[in-house]
């Protein structure tokens, strides 16, 4: 595969992305990790090596193995996007909850990526994603509507230039500001985190906290947080399933509770400073919690 204007990306993990959307993200790292992939000939094993246009890069294993079972293509469909920045290279969102950004196994709703292509269908642009957030995360999503764009974002993303804020709620209590520096997949990870609020309840201490990303590793924030004992609240897959049952019972939170608020950084001489508010849904949450 050769490197171009229209597919490039700075790194090789989100180039790879880009060019084999059927392969999920863990099976790409393996492939790059196990030596798998070449680069103008030579072997990389680091996800975060720097391509250049006209770069080939080579994938040297039976890739047919990694690939999801799915005979779906993506299509433009219709859907309501909240914008809340746009100008001539960007195209920024406030994503609803429970809407994946690409299609997933089994059965398919509409995504993210094919809401853009819609709209992008209708303003004369194809839109670049060049940033990720969970399905059932909701916030700021950044996306570029041309190959410099994407490649002028992905720098400043891949050089952490760009500061990204997101709301939680934990369990446990936490009445001081920290970090966490615990490594994710073999790859720095960098955590930090500010108390708003204590709510003591029925079933023990939540804290609201504010928190930045210096890394952008996979669920780094969800990840991070159940490794120090205080999980997402909501969070099935890395949190307390027992727990999460009886909140939701309580307070009817309908998903783990993660909000991007804010991203900012400078681009082309302009700084852009995005923020939101936190949806109805979680604020609907902390009502309940404030009144117990």
């Amino acid at each position: 595969m050769k490197v171009t204007e229209k597919n490039y990306y700075s790194r090789l993990d989100k180039f790879l992305r880009k060019t084999h959307e059927n392969i999920p993200l863990n099976a790409i790292y393996k492939l790059i990790r196990k030596g798998f992939v070449k680069v103008n000939g030579k072997r990389v094993k680091t996800p975060s090596f720097k391509l250049e246009i006209g770069d080939e890069v080579e994938i040297f294993t039976d890739i047919s193995k990694y690939n999801r079972k799915t005979n779906y293509k993506l299509r433009p469909i219709p859907m309501e996007l909240d914008v809340i920045y746009e100008d001539s290279n960007l195209l920024i969102i406030n994503k609803k909850p429970g809407i994946p950004i690409h299609p997933g196994k089994g059965v398919h709703i509409a995504t993210i990526i094919e809401g853009l292509m819609y709209y992008g269908n209708q303003n004369n642009f194809e839109p670049y994603l060049v940033h990720r957030l969970d399905k059932h995360t909701s916030g700021v999503l950044i996306v570029a509507k041309n190959p410099e764009a994407a490649r002028k974002m992905g720098k400043l993303i891949s050089n952490r230039e760009v500061e990204k804020e997101y709301i939680t709620l934990v369990a446990g209590k936490i009445s001081r500001s920290g970090e966490i520096k615990l490594s994710l997949d073999n790859l720095e990870a960098v955590t930090y985190y500010k108390p708003l609020n204590l709510y003591e309840t029925e079933l023990g201490v939540f804290t609201k906290l504010c928190v930045k990303i210096k890394t952008g590793r996979k669920h780094q924030i969800r990840r991070h947080f159940s490794l120090i004992n205080h999980p997402v609240v909501g969070d099935d897959l890395y949190g307390k399933r027992k727990l999460n049952h009886e909140f939701r019972r309580l307070y009817g939170l309908k998903r783990y509770f993660l909000h991007c608020k804010r991203m900012a950084f400078y681009f082309n001489n302009k700084f852009i400073n995005i923020n939101t508010e936190i949806p109805e849904d979680l604020k609907i949450v902390l009502k309940k919690l404030e009144n117990k």
